[in-house]
């Protein structure tokens, strides 16, 4: 019974199983060089890579192989912190793939972006991963509403978000 549970734990893994009653579905239409370039994380579910995370921001550039750079920097206890990754497309539009630990990569699912490539609402395989993105490191009150009522369709709490504080 122990081999099965193991054998299906790992499938869940390797697959990027769904926790939960949620939408992960990328947006239809996605354009990479609109996206390139920095962004500031206003919000994000609590995960142990960013913990205690402030100024967090990611800044993606394209690289000569194709792949996509990936650059996210903070700060932590008062001291800047950054780590690097690398990020490549898919055959779905708004669903990049992303890793930062060797060969290990795991679904960037873009799930709201507007029109002008201005803010966007990103998460995962599962429901344990959600970030909004924007070009400014504070949204407006409707811009924030409108976001958190894309994120609650989609089933998401937004009540577990951490809202990032920018200087």
């Amino acid at each position: 019974m122990k081999r099965i549970i193991f054998f299906l734990a790992a499938i869940c893994l390797a697959l990027g199983c769904k926790a939960g009653d949620i939408d992960n579905t990328p947006v239809k239409s996605f354009d990479l060089q609109r996206f390139l370039g920095s962004w500031y994380e206003v919000a994000r579910y609590d995960h142990w890579f960013e913990r205690g995370m402030e100024q967090t921001k990611a800044a993606y550039k394209l690289r000569t192989d194709g792949k996509i750079e990936v650059l996210n920097t903070g700060i932590k206890n008062d001291k800047p912190k950054e780590s690097k990754g690398k990020a490549k497309t898919t055959d779905t539009a708004g669903l990049l793939r992303v890793s930062f630990f060797g060969p290990f990569y795991s679904d960037y699912r873009i799930l709201l972006i507007d029109k002008d490539y201005q803010y966007a609402l990103v998460g995962s395989s599962s429901d344990s991963y959600l970030w909004i993105l924007s070009r400014k490191p504070q949204l407006t009150k409707e811009t924030k509403q409108l976001i958190l009522k894309e994120a609650q369709r989609r089933g998401y709490d937004t009540g577990k978000l951490i809202w990032v504080k920018h200087n």
